[in-house]
């Protein structure tokens, strides 16, 4: 029960643009490291292999606010054996004899595997990154850990994952054999004139993907972040899907078999755009761009994408045509 309140293929050509001048790579704002479909996808086969068929021995609960429901009870899981760890989107699910742990790691969460876990049970404190504990019967255990003062990371124990608000308003995961290119089709023509940058990164819309990997899909399909969804011909239509299904495929394939700990790395190492203000394009040369908003920003090639021509830096930015 709820608490109250509770490097992928390039596709098409790429478009002649003027050279742009370089801006001082050290102003660039740090790479958001935002948990994605590829990174949780991967997270969870790495904690199927570590916990299938162990014993939850405790769950500590270091952060209060994390805990989202309150029915079943922390308490419920003591003794449960670990029978899988699958994704629903970015959520991250670990179920224990029919009860269900989880976790959606928000925009500073991760999973740290430890060989041997505290005896002593973790004490709340604003100074420490660690929101919850799983200890194991062999004393292993995983932390779940937040950085920085935005606090968002939820965790939640319920019978059922679709008991989760953001799993039950899911929309297609973009992985699977369903995700068909007239699913594609019939989502942006539903979705009218919004910008396909804010349309891909919906959960609700489409499963998974976020602010880094909706910038990746579009520098892969040469298009504008601000094209409106509703206005693809059927070759953009096409190439955007393609662009979906091989970029997000190859990194998943690239990180399948990495630990929690080297994940984080492997993607930062293969973002095109996303993150890479004043750094050239690794297709075209150009420099790579960037649009701000009030808590987050999308980055894009010029030449790429928009035909050369940058976009304006402002929250209600339209393609300059």
């Amino acid at each position: 029960m709820l608490r109250p309140g509770g490097s992928g293929q390039r596709f098409g050509k790429p478009r002649p643009g003027p050279a742009q001048p370089a801006r001082d790579p050290r102003t660039r704002p740090r790479l958001a490291r935002v948990p994605e479909l590829p990174e949780v996808e991967a997270l969870a086969l790495d904690l199927r292999g570590r916990l299938q068929d162990r014993a939850i021995a405790q769950v500590h609960v270091a952060a209060f606010s994390a805990l989202k429901t309150f029915d079943p009870p922390l308490s419920a899981l003591e003794g449960t054996l670990v029978d899988d760890v699958t994704r629903h989107g970015k959520f991250l699910d670990i179920d224990a004899s029919g009860l269900h742990v989880v976790l959606h790691l928000a925009r500073a969460g991760w999973v740290r595997w430890r060989d041997e876990v505290p005896t002593t049970p973790p004490k709340p404190s604003t100074k420490s990154p660690l929101a919850v504990r799983i200890v194991l019967d062999d004393q292993s255990g995983l932390d779940v850990t937040e950085a920085g003062t935005r606090k968002s990371l939820a965790m939640y124990v319920v019978r059922d994952p679709a008991d989760v608000p953001g799993i039950a308003s899911l929309g297609p995961d973009p992985l699977t054999d369903d995700f068909t290119i007239d699913v594609l089709r019939e989502i942006l023509q539903r979705e009218g004139r919004k910008q396909i940058k804010g349309v891909l990164r919906h959960q609700g819309t489409i499963a998974g993907i976020g602010n880094a990997y909706s910038d990746e899909l579009l520098h892969a399909a040469r298009m504008s972040p601000f094209k409106p969804a509703s206005s693809l011909d059927d070759e953009e239509l096409q190439t955007l899907y393609d662009a979906i299904r091989t970029v997000l495929g190859d990194a998943v394939a690239r990180s399948r078999g990495l630990a929690a700990s080297e994940l984080k790395g492997e993607k930062k190492s293969h973002l095109a755009v996303h993150g890479r203000t004043g750094l050239p394009c690794p297709v075209c040369g150009d420099t790579v761009r960037e649009v701000s908003f009030a808590d987050s920003s999308l980055q894009y090639c010029p030449t790429c994408q928009t035909g050369g021509k940058p976009l304006a830096d402002r929250r209600m930015s339209r393609l300059l045509k």
